[in-house]
This record gives C-alpha cells, structure tokens and sequence, in this order.
C-alpha cells in the first residue's frame, strides 16, 4: 500500500467523525491540498527510510496552506521545490483563510524544522535519503474565534474516535517506509507512535517540538534539538 493510498484512506475514515464546539471548522489538507501532499511524497515518499519525523497535526500558515507537513510556504517552494495550486477547505473560517502558495505568513514551526534541515543537509535528495517528515494527524482544527485547537485537548470521546484510525495510519506509512525509527517532534506525537507502533519493532524517540508557544522552544531549539539526535546518532 502506497502513502498516498494510505492517506486517502485515513481521510475517508476521519470524514465520518464530527466534532463539537468549540471547534466549529476541521480543515483536512490532505483532501483540498492533496496536490501539494502529493508532490511532496511523489518526490520524496520512497523507501526504505532511515528513521520518519512524526509531527502532530497541520498548523493553520503551514501544512494546511500547502498540503506539506511543517510546511511553511517560503521554505516549500523554494527549497523543496513544491509549489501547485491548492484547494479551498468548505466550509473556510474568514479568519483563516487558505491561500495556498500565496500565503505570506510564516509558520515558526515550519521554519525552524525545515530551516534546520536545509542547513544542515544542504540538498533535500541528502535528507530524504534517510528521513522523512511526516504528521500523526491530517486535521486542523479552528475555533470560532479562529484560534488553533490541537487534538491533545480535544474531548475524550472524540479523541479516542481520532486516533484510531491516525494509529492504523502510521502503522500502514512505517510498513511502506521501513523505519528503523520514529521520532515524534514533541510529546504528544511521540507518545501516539509508542502507543501505535508497540510490538511492531520500530523504536520511538523524541525530539523537542519547534512551537514558538513553547519557552523550551524559544531558547536555542536547533542547539538542544541537535544534541537530542547527536544522543540517538543521528546527528555528527
């Protein structure tokens, strides 16, 4: 099964869930950006990988404007080298609308990751080589006021409705990518792949997740980030 049959049948899976206030808009940019995902695993998604960065879930001025994880719009066109017309969520929240390429916001996330990498690897063919980046969960979720909801916080219920099939998933993406490692970029993605990937062989680990939201995060995140990988050998 290839990662773009695999994420399509995760959005079909999650199509079915409904979620309560206050979240009033679920952003899939699997489905309206599915073509900026799609060139991002058609350049990029071959394995056998060295180990797969796990992120949590699309932020509003980065994946979900592009359809790449972390994927702020500046570092996508001109580093990957992506960039395709993209599609519009329905319905959309006037206060964060999606435009795609257009989008002149930085996400932080997004930058420190892919900054990261562009300076130490230089070329994106010597990165994804051995790596790839990839987002336990496809969905964004936006509150009326427009304000970010991530799906740590989201009611019992429907977080156990989430992840279910975001487990399977990531299961089906390590089966054609072949890791020998995950590492969840945070906590909470770490702790889902532990949870999703116990018995399968792939070890987990965890690196410090970039949010500008995070005081850890806003005091040298690359110095401590790099010593976490030099740890796990991954990093000279």
């Amino acid at each position: 099964m290839d990662l773009l049959k695999a994420s399509d049948e995760l959005c079909a899976s999650l199509a079915r869930l409904r979620f309560d206030l206050p979240v009033t808009h679920v952003y899939n940019p699997a489905v309206y950006a599915r073509a900026g995902y799609e060139a991002y695993v058609a350049r990029f998604g071959r394995g056998p990988k060295h180990a797969v960065f796990l992120g949590m879930n699309p932020g509003p001025f980065g994946m979900a404007q592009t359809g790449v994880p972390f994927g702020d719009p500046g570092l996508v066109k001109s580093w990957l080298g992506i960039e395709c017309a993209i599609g519009k969520p329905e319905p959309e929240h006037p206060k964060r609308p999606v435009l795609g390429f257009a989008c002149h916001r930085s996400e932080v996330s997004g930058t420190r990751v892919w900054g990261a990498v562009r300076d130490h690897f230089a070329t994106p063919e010597r990165f994804f080589a051995r790596f790839f980046i990839a987002n336990y969960c496809p969905l964004c979720f936006v509150e009326e006021s427009g304000r970010n909801r991530t799906p740590n916080v989201l009611p019992k219920k429907e977080r156990e409705a989430l992840y279910a099939p975001c487990d399977l998933h990531l299961r089906r993406l390590c089966e054609e990518l072949q890791p020998r490692l995950v590492i969840g970029v945070g906590a909470f993605a770490a702790e889902r792949a532990a949870f999703a990937l116990e018995g399968s062989g792939v070890a987990v680990a965890q690196v410090l997740h970039p949010s500008p939201a995070s005081p850890a995060a806003n005091d040298g995140w690359l110095e401590k980030v790099t010593a976490q990988l030099r740890a796990l050998e991954l990093c000279p």
